[in-house]
């Protein structure tokens, strides 16, 4: 439960493999999103138990000048589980409006009192990262990766260039990622096409798996699947995880501000 929000972003924390192939990405002329989109998940633990709700806000913003998307990721535990286990994450990502590339990230999380607290500012010209790490009073200056996105900004960068119209089944895109004071690579692989069933009724889906490491949180490298619908906005509709305990699953239970015709086959 403790993975809520990272989880939702599609981002096993610092536990994300690389890839060798090539991204298969495309500066689009048409966003998928823009002001005012805004989704709420809930979370269940081992298909029946309620765990938590996530939720991702956009808005238009000014930082230093420069004409961004703020972008606010929420995570908390609900229900029974939040007495003996409380979550309460917070991250923001700013960044360009039109190359997607970050410019500021902050993650905020308490996890049933693990805490952090931590700033970075991207240099994307320098390719360096700012970290200030607030709760130990530390600031480090590390190397990125050219054009390197932040979690929160890999989600929304995917979404407006991933070239979904040409993919086919075993494609892979890898995107460099910084999180927290390291450089790591994004795995995602494409499953194909499949009609999913959700509480806005029957949605044409494009399924993906994106790669993490085995070990103390998920199962396998292949412990999660996303689905994301088969449209212009490229909403995600679940997250699927196999944990190392039990299962984890996110379904899209509402949103508001999309920006284009969102597509239902079948009412419920």
């Amino acid at each position: 439960m403790k993975k809520i929000l990272l989880i939702v972003l599609i981002l096993g924390t610092a536990q994300i493999t690389f890839s060798q192939q090539e991204t298969q990405v495309t500066q689009n002329k048409e966003s998928a999103f823009g002001d005012g989109e805004w989704f709420k998940f809930r979370m269940s633990y081992s298909g029946f138990l309620k765990a938590g709700n996530a939720t991702l806000t956009v808005k238009d913003s000014k930082l230093d000048n420069k004409d961004v998307y703020h972008v606010v990721g929420k995570g908390w535990t609900t229900g029974m589980i939040k007495w003996f286990f409380k979550v309460k994450d917070r991250y923001e990502s700013y960044f360009d409006k039109q190359t997607i590339m970050p410019y500021k990230f902050v993650r905020n999380i308490d996890e049933g009192g693990h805490t952090k607290d931590i700033v970075i500012d991207f240099d994307q010209e320098n390719n360096k990262a700012y970290v200030n790490n607030k709760k130990h009073k530390k600031k480090t200056v590390i190397d990125t990766k050219p054009n390197i996105q932040d979690m929160v900004s890999t989600f929304y960068y995917l979404r407006n260039n991933l070239d979904t119209n040409n993919l086919k089944v075993g494609d892979e895109v890898r995107i460099d990622m910084f999180f927290d004071e390291e450089n790591y690579g994004f795995k995602l692989q494409y499953l194909g096409e499949e009609i999913i069933n959700t509480e806005f009724g029957d949605i044409e889906a494009l399924k993906f798996r994106p790669y993490v490491m085995a070990g103390r949180v998920f199962k396998e490298e292949e412990s999660l699947t996303l689905w994301v619908s088969k449209d212009k906005n490229k909403v995600p509709l679940r997250i699927k995880a196999d944990l190392a305990v039990g299962s984890l699953r996110a379904d899209l239970e509402g949103f508001k501000g999309l920006k284009h015709p969102f597509r239902i086959v079948v009412d419920n």
